[in-house]
């Protein structure tokens, strides 16, 4: 298997994808992260060129943490990604590139614009990926991949359905460890928004176990159900999983092959 997740900052990956990835990679299927924006905005006190080197570092050591095999950053401005036909042209050259079965991507209903037009240029690009007219200096794919969306708790439209749900309990760890290779985020900038950072602590390794705990989501019942279905009753003791949804402009996977594309 050959997948591709996209998020709109250096960050999204790990908190979304980490603990999937991670399986698929030690499967011996090749993951890349593709970072739609540069990262300039995301800290309270660093901004511009300075903060871009340090989180493109960041990326960097999550994905050797991961294992996973490359991580690419389109480079657009933090805050101010736009839906345009440039940047539809990179994300169907990078799943192009990529010869991807499998993409992922944001919903398309989001609080951050950046996440919600991650998700309306992948949705754009998903027809197009087939079509060889378009971007015609990176061959079109023969099939359309999978597609499908990263799990938020965001309810209006419509909350997200788990059509594959995939339980990590066994990598937690290392997803705890990829996100805390993004110290600018997860140490700085994401406490100081939430009022909390006083609150970090200095050493390594408690500040590994203060992530491994606030950066736990409780399970929802619909994820639940979904764990249940697929791993029986030891679906019901499960305290981390990633959920995801089909998109319904890729090809349209059945529930038994999504199981089967999916680690378990």
């Amino acid at each position: 298997m050959r997948v591709i997740c996209f998020g709109a900052h250096p960050d999204d990956f790990e908190i979304k994808f980490a603990g999937t990835a991670a399986k698929f990679a030690a499967a011996g299927h090749a993951v890349k992260s593709v970072v739609m924006t540069n990262g300039a905005c995301g800290h309270q006190e660093k901004f511009g060129p300075g903060l871009v080197g340090i989180r493109h570092g960041e990326s960097a050591e999550a994905a050797k943490r991961l294992g996973i095999a490359e991580t690419h950053n389109l480079g657009r401005p933090d805050g101010g990604l736009q839906p345009d036909m440039e940047t539809r042209g990179e994300v169907i050259r990078q799943i192009r590139g990529w010869q991807a079965d499998v993409v992922l991507s944001p919903r398309p209903n989001d609080y951050h614009p950046d996440h919600r037009y991650t998700a309306q240029l992948v949705q754009d690009a998903a027809y197009m990926v087939v079509v060889p007219g378009v971007c015609p200096d990176t061959p079109a794919l023969r099939k359309n991949p999978v597609i499908l969306h990263l799990e938020d708790d965001f309810q209006l439209p419509n909350p997200l359905r788990p059509d594959v749900v995939v339980a990590i309990d066994d990598v937690w760890s290392k997803k705890v460890l990829a996100m805390d290779a993004h110290v600018s985020q997860f140490y700085e900038w994401l406490p100081w928004v939430d009022g909390v950072l006083k609150d970090v602590p200095q050493g390594a390794e408690e500040r590994r176990n203060w992530l491994s705990t606030t950066r736990t989501t409780p399970i929802n019942d619909a994820v639940r159900a979904a764990l249940v279905a697929r791993y029986g009753e030891k679906g019901r003791s499960v305290k981390h999983a990633e959920a995801f949804q089909l998109c319904e402009y890729g090809r349209q996977a059945s529930k038994a092959e999504l199981d089967e594309i999916f680690p378990r």
